[in-house]
C-alpha cells in the first residue's frame, strides 16, 4: 500500500491514457488507466515483462492492490502493446510471438471476474488467449448410470467422427498399465491440481476414493481449437459446476423410461454386486430428481427406445437433416508482423508494420463481437488485411 510511484504519476500527467493505450514505463512495465484505477502490467525483469504479474493503483484511495490473477498467463515476451476495450478488459498484443500466442486479454470487469471477486472477496483479474473465429458450444450430457448416455455418445462419435471430440480429464491417481498421459488422462500431482482448482482453471472436479478427478477449461478449449465440438459426459454435480462457470454449453439430461427399467438394465450388466446395484439405484433416483427440477439442463430426453432417443439427440444438435447442420468449429492463430505499431478506432485495432510500410499490408482486428473469455479463450476476433498502406489510410479515415 502507499502512494503511486513517480512513473505512474508522470504517465497520467502526460496523457498517455487518453486513447486507451498503455505506456511503457521503467523496468518494462506498461501502465493503463481505466476509470479510477491504473493497471500496471509486467515487472522489473527486462527479459520477461509479462511474467511478474499485475498491480493495480486505486486513484481514489491512493493505495496499491495486488490482485489474484486467474487463467493461464501469457508466455514471457520482451515487447507488447496494451489497449483498453470497453472498460472491462485490456487487449495485449505481443510483438514477435507465434500466431497462436500473440493476442491475449486481461479481464478486469467481465461477468467471470465479477463472480470471482464475489466468491473470493478480493480484487481479481483474469487472462484469456485471443483467437480468431468461433467454436460451437460444448455439449454436456448427464444421466444416471445405466441410462445409456455412453451408448448415445458412442453412436454420435461413430456417425460424426470429425465433428465431435472428448476433453481429456485430469486425475491425481497414478497411471495404470497401458494408460498414456494426455490420452487417457492428464496425470497430475495433487498439489498442482489443487492450486489450479484454486486459480479457477477447472470446470468441475470431484474426489473419488482419495483421488481428484476433473475437467479443465483448457482441455475443453483444446478440442475446440482442433476444430471439433467438445462432448462432456459428466454427472449432475459436475454439470452444476459447469453451468456456474464461464463456459457456454448446451446441457442435456438423459432419463430412463422408469426406475424399474433402469434397475433391469443395471442388473442385466451382471458386473456388479447387489450392494453396488442398490447404491447406483439410490444415486440414480436423486440424480433424476435433480436433472428434472434443478433448472441446470436445457433439454431432457427419455431413453425409452435407443434409436428414437438418438434421433432426438441429433435433432437437438441440428444433425437430423431437417435443420441446418452445425458448422465445423474454427479457431485460428493470428499472423502479425514482428515489428509494428498499433492504433485504435472504435472497435477496430489497426496493426501497422514498422518496416517497408508502403509495401506491407495493414492488419485490422475487429473486436466488436468477442465471445467467451477467461479463464479459457476469447473468441470472435475478426481479422483481415488491407492490401496496401495507402488503401489502409483510406480505410482508417473511413472508420474515423
Amino acid at each position: 500500500m502507499g502512494e503511486a510511484p513517480a512513473f505512474v504519476a508522470d504517465d497520467l500527467q502526460n496523457g498517455y491514457q487518453s486513447n486507451g493505450f498503455g505506456s511503457k514505463s521503467k523496468d518494462c512495465e506498461t501502465t493503463i488507466s481505466i476509470r479510477d484505477k491504473t493497471y500496471v502490467i509486467g515487472g522489473n525483469d527486462d527479459e520477461s515483462p509479462l511474467s511478474v504479474g499485475v498491480r493495480i493503483f486505486d486513484k481514489a484511495t491512493g493505495n496499491w492492490e495486488i490482485p489474484t490473477v486467474l487463467g493461464t498467463k501469457p508466455k514471457p515476451c520482451k515487447s507488447y502493446t496494451a489497449v483498453s476495450l470497453n472498460d472491462d478488459r485490456i487487449l495485449i498484443i505481443k510483438k514477435g510471438s507465434t500466431p497462436d500466442d500473440c493476442i491475449w486479454f486481461l479481464e478486469m470487469d467481465t461477468h467471470y471476474v465479477r463472480e470471482q471477486k464475489k466468491n473470493l472477496g478480493r480484487e481479481v483479474v483474469a487472462w484469456s488467449k485471443g483467437v480468431s473465429g468461433n467454436a460451437e458450444k460444448p455439449v454436456v450430457i448427464s444421466g444416471p448410470s445405466g441410462v445409456g448416455k455412453g451408448t448415445l455418445i458412442s453412436m454420435l462419435m461413430k456417425e460424426f467422427p470429425s465433428m465431435f471430440g472428448f476433453s481429456v480429464s485430469h486425475t491425481t491417481r497414478a497411471p495404470r498399465a497401458m494408460e498414456k498421459d494426455g490420452v487417457h488422462y492428464h496425470f497430475i500431482e495433487r498439489s498442482v491440481m489443487e492450486e489450479e482448482i484454486k486459480d479457477g482453471k477447472f470446470l468441475e472436479f470431484a474426489s473419488v476414493f482419495g483421488n481428484l478427478y476433473g475437467t479443465s477449461i483448457e482441455a475443453v478449449e483444446v478440442v475446440a481449437d482442433s476444430g471439433k465440438r467438445c462432448i462432456l459426459d459428466i454427472d449432475v454435480q459436475g454439470a452444476r459446476s459447469v453451468r456456474a462457470s464461464s463456459l457456454e454449453a448446451i446441457f442435456i439430461f438423459i432419463c430412463p423410461p422408469s426406475m424399474e427399467e433402469l434397475e433391469k438394465r443395471l442388473r442385466a450388466r451382471g458386473t456388479e454386486a447387489e450392494e453396488q446395484v442398490l447404491k447406483r439405484l439410490r444415486t440414480a433416483k436423486i440424480e433424476i430428481e435433480e436433472g428434472q427440477s434443478s433448472g441446470i439442463f436445457d433439454h431432457i430426453l427419455h431413453n425409452d427406445k435407443l434409436e428414437d432417443c438418438y434421433e432426438k439427440l441429433k435433432k437437438l444438435l441440428g444433425l437430423d437433416g431437417t435443420t441446418v447442420a452445425i458448422q465445423k468449429s474454427s479457431s485460428q492463430g493470428i499472423n502479425l508482423p514482428a515489428e509494428h505499431s498499433v492504433s485504435k478506432i472504435d472497435n477496430k485495432i489497426i496493426v501497422t508494420p514498422e518496416l517497408e510500410r508502403a509495401s506491407k499490408s495493414l492488419i485490422v482486428l475487429d473486436v466488436s463481437s468477442l465471445k467467451g473469455g477467461a479463464p479459457g479463450r476469447t473468441r470472435g476476433l475478426d481479422v483481415y488485411a488491407i492490401d496496401s498502406f495507402s488503401d489502409g489510410l483510406n480505410e482508417i479515415n473511413h472508420l474515423s
